[in-house]
């Protein structure tokens, strides 16, 4: 999995239609550590004026789970299986980074978190996901 996060930054496959919607792009990625960021504006926001929650909940399961999926072997997948987001800051527009990074990756199961920060460095919001590795079939003995 790193080496298509790898071909999305060099810019040689389209990055995910999820991260298009949004606005998000990925910047670094390295195993164990992903960095995303996005340009935060009206388009976002929710009925108050402000960034929506859900805007930095997928800039942060993003994150993570990039994170995540870069240390998986060939052929792994993953889903994640609990996400849990606290928003320190409110934000209306600007310039924002989300850092992931996996904190503990076992066989099946594996712990990320992931901070936002604005172009201040100013902490915005900060979450974890636990992730469910994935592995093909086994195939079946006759």
């Amino acid at each position: 999995m790193l080496s298509i996060a790898e071909r999305i930054i060099s810019g040689e496959i389209e990055p995910p239609p999820v991260a298009k919607l949004i606005g998000f792009n990925l910047r670094s990625v390295e195993p164990g550590r992903a960095v995303l960021d996005m340009e935060a504006g009206p388009q976002h926001w929710n009925p108050m004026g402000g960034l929506h929650g859900g805007i930095l909940c997928d800039l942060t399961d993003a994150a993570m789970g990039i994170a995540y999926s870069s240390t998986l072997a060939e052929g792994e997948a993953f889903a994640t299986v609990e996400l849990k987001i606290n928003f320190l800051r409110p934000v209306k527009q600007g310039h924002l980074t989300a850092e992931g990074r996996v904190v503990s990756g076992g066989r099946t199961l594996g712990y990320a978190e992931a901070e936002v920060r604005d172009e201040g460095g100013r902490l915005i919001a900060k979450a974890s996901s636990t992730c469910k590795t994935l592995r093909p079939s086994q195939p079946v003995a006759s």
